[in-house]
């Protein structure tokens, strides 16, 4: 059960909070000599509005919430660190959060000389409520920060996760809504005693130079945190401010609905890249962009004038990149235009994330230009470029496999996304040939015939004497095409005969390659070469 006197620091509660004659005084001065001003000045010679009364109604009617439930601190940072102070004993208390997140957090229990309790997010960076329940009884642990949207990895954080945290803790449950205009999600009214809003005039507001930030919660709490706060802590221009740009909804709504349609358009830019491994799905104004290689992009773009955030040392190989205007996501995508993959034609396409891989591949049909293969087994990209070459096709493939333990998984599941990729690019597959068949090469003959009629099926017809050929395990040449047929929904019949285990693979994919050629050929027609009338 949440009780604002169990979680409150002894000394704040028994404090009185520092309170100016205005404070005392209710309706307009005629005369005001009370804080030692001078009366001359230029203009901003009074101290501001230490009741905020103005921005409290504006942003009250922005947000729906009451005045009383409001308070505003110099930036989001402010309100974090009163937190921090008025219900965590120094050496004592704790604090815990959720890694990858916001790092002002931790700074503020450290400035604080408060322990922060760091729990990691799941692979999909979302939060277990299982994993912390011995957390939840400490009764040290005084305050939760949960960033939903997530800094730096964009998504929101499941709302019944929250709530069911909020529910079994006695604390204060901190949720940073920074991002929340740019979701369609937030936990605004919901009438939890012991949740705790941050949002920020950053962001949506467009007001990042005011440094402005809002606090949402109930009344036992705000008027704990105004115990403790400066009296004067935010300006009479950042008031002036805040309260004009709140007075403009309709402008800030367009804004908004701007940056998520770029949005949009910069994930499908960026997913055409070649050295982009994902593009992580965003509900905030920002997108978190795995890259091959992070560092290379990051300094090619600093070079060129362009400065993102990288974020690898939080999330492996991953850039954060803000959504800006038209124009400058255009100049971005024009400084990686060395790594731009502009497709045309049947284009298929396929990102799988497993805890054993990471891939995407992306499939040109018809056109082979800007091919390039990394899966990390050098003879299996050797094969795979056969398929390219000789297939007369475009085949962009990068995978990161556990290559520490073996082959296998690289292997397969690289099979399964090239099928896919496959399937996506054939789409309804009208005014194909469907059919393709055969290739000799030196001392073997390999006989590949394919049916892309959409019934997966192998027959196999082959051995190998060598147990390897580099790092690529005989026994996974099989598995390939089994995998490939399964999610290229094709009938593949394979048979070789030889002496020589290498020459033998290489015709294998080499007559698979031409197969393929012959059977995605367009015919012109636009008919289904299916008298069922469907494949």
């Amino acid at each position: 059960m949440f009780d604002i006197n169990k979680i409150t620091r002894p000394n704040v509660l028994a404090m009185k909070p520092y309170s100016s004659a205005r404070n005392e005084f209710d309706g307009l001065a005629e005369v005001s000599l009370d804080a030692n001003e001078n009366p001359f000045g230029f203009g901003l010679n009074r101290y501001p509005d230490a009741s905020l009364s103005e921005l409290k109604k504006a942003f009250s009617s922005f947000r729906g919430v009451g005045t009383d439930q409001l308070i505003f601190g110099n930036g989001s940072d402010e309100l974090i660190d009163l937190l921090i102070r008025a219900f965590c004993e120094p050496g004592e208390d704790k604090i815990l959060t959720f890694t990858p997140s916001f790092s002002m957090y931790a700074v503020c229990a450290q400035i604080n000389n408060v322990e922060e309790i760091q729990r990691p997010l799941n692979q999909d960076f979302q939060i277990d409520p299982s994993t912390i329940k011995n957390d939840l009884a400490d009764p040290n642990l005084k305050l939760i920060f949960i960033c939903s949207p997530n800094n730096p990895t964009g998504n929101k954080i499941d709302k019944q996760a929250v709530l069911s945290i909020a529910e079994n803790f006695n604390g204060l449950v901190v949720v940073d809504e920074a991002y929340v205009d740019f979701s369609d999600e937030t936990f605004v009214g919901k009438n939890v005693p012991n949740l705790f809003i941050l949002q920020t005039f950053s962001k949506a507001i467009g007001l990042a130079g005011v440094r402005l930030g809002a606090g949402i919660g109930n009344r036992d709490v705000i008027d704990i945190l105004n115990k403790i706060k400066p009296p004067y802590n935010v300006n009479s221009l950042t008031q002036k401010q805040g309260i004009d740009a709140l007075q403009r909804p309709e402008e800030i709504k367009k804004q908004v609905e701007i940056l998520n349609n770029e949005r949009t358009k910069l994930i499908s830019s960026l997913e055409a890249i070649s050295t982009v491994q994902k593009v992580y799905p965003s509900d905030a104004n920002f997108l978190l962009v795995e890259f091959d290689e992070p560092q290379k992009v990051y300094q090619n773009l600093l070079s060129k004038g362009i400065v993102v955030r990288d974020r690898s040392k939080l999330v492996e190989g991953c850039l954060r990149i803000t959504v800006g205007t038209p124009e400058e996501n255009t100049k971005l995508l024009t400084a990686l235009g060395d790594q731009v993959y502009q497709p045309t034609g049947r284009i298929g396409q396929c990102i799988r994330s497993t805890s054993e891989t990471k891939i995407k591949i992306v499939v040109n049909l018809d056109d082979p230009k800007n091919s390039s293969i990394s899966t990390g087994v050098a003879f299996f990209d050797h094969m795979l470029d056969q398929i390219a070459r000789h297939g007369s096709i475009g085949l962009n493939i990068q995978v990161k496999g556990d290559l520490n333990i073996d082959a296998h998984h690289t292997i397969e599941d690289t099979a399964l996304a090239l099928g896919a990729a496959f399937n996506d690019a054939l789409k309804e597959r009208k005014g194909i040939e469907r059919y393709g068949f055969l290739l000799p090469m030196d001392d073997c003959l390999a006989q590949v015939a394919i049916d892309f009629g959409g019934r997966p099926w192998l027959e196999w017809d082959a051995d190998f004497k060598a147990t390897h050929l580099g790092e690529l395990p005989t026994e996974m040449v099989s598995h390939f095409f089994k995998s490939f047929s399964d999610t290229a929904r094709c009938n593949l019949n394979i048979k070789a005969e030889g002496e020589n285990d290498h020459h033998k693979v290489e015709s294998i994919f080499k007559a698979f390659a031409r197969a393929v050629k012959m059977a995605v050929r367009k015919d012109n027609s636009g008919v289904l070469p299916s008298t069922k009338g469907v494949l």
